[in-house]
């Protein structure tokens, strides 16, 4: 049995979120509804989605906010629904990272079109990925192009350094770094700190991975050498 793919609705008409409820869990959609531009963002933190539908007209925090947002992290596609139609509203949602844009008031047909177009483009290019794009190993997943790293399919929250401390070391499985020739990588060679930044990095990304539920600790401390990734490969 096939899973079935996540939806975020983000509105604040709760009779449109229930129209659109209808129509996606028809098409076989699991959906998650948000009424504001906050209750999104808490939901996109702690919650892995497939596709995201998000209004722009929003008390507090508005959709061109939580769009831009979500950018930062993630590259899920979004979907904005706005009664705004003219053109520069348009380009303003796609220039902050929109994939599509639609028009109120619309046909509940032609939003699911929308979405399953965007499900089919989301997954061509994920198929398209290289190895040398994906790492992948048990409930962990390294996508090194879209700079995220995913416990159990979903995201974990890692700083820019840990990232590439942590895909440094996944990158050269099996091998042993020391905390200088990490330093060099990540920080360079000029680098004036103290050493012990890689530890604390490390820390920090260990306690990450943990609270995301994987089960076992992928680094691996070498006493008086460095650090060494070690997980076994899935086979594809």
């Amino acid at each position: 049995m096939m899973k079935k793919l996540q939806v975020l609705m983000v509105d604040d008409d709760w009779k449109l979120r229930n129209l659109l409820r209808i129509y996606l869990s028809r098409e076989g959609f699991n959906t998650v509804e948000a009424a504001d531009g906050h209750e999104a963002m808490q939901k996109v933190k702690n919650q892995f989605f497939d596709l995201v539908i998000l209004d722009v007209m929003m008390p507090e925090m508005d959709g061109w906010e939580v769009c831009q947002s979500i950018r930062k992290t993630q590259s899920v596609p979004i979907l904005m629904l706005t009664a705004l139609g003219e053109t520069k509203e348009k380009v303003q949602g796609l220039e902050l990272g929109a994939d599509d844009y639609l028009t109120k008031p619309f046909a509940p047909e032609e939003l699911v079109a929308r979405v399953h177009a965007l499900i089919r483009r989301a997954s061509t290019t994920v198929s398209k990925k290289t190895e040398a794009d994906l790492l992948n190993f048990p409930s962990l997943t390294i996508d090194r192009g879209g700079h995220q790293v995913f416990v159990n399919n979903r995201p974990v929250d890692l700083t820019h350094k840990e990232f590439e401390l942590f895909t440094t070391l996944a990158s050269n499985s099996g091998r042993v770094l020391s905390r200088e020739q990490l330093i060099e990588k990540i920080w360079g060679y000029d680098f004036e700190g103290d050493e012990r930044v890689v530890d604390i990095h490390i820390k920090n990304i260990r306690e990450k991975l943990k609270r995301s539920g994987l089960a076992y600790n992928p680094i691996q401390t070498i006493w008086g050498v460095g650090y060494k990734f070690e997980a076994e490969v899935r086979k594809s």
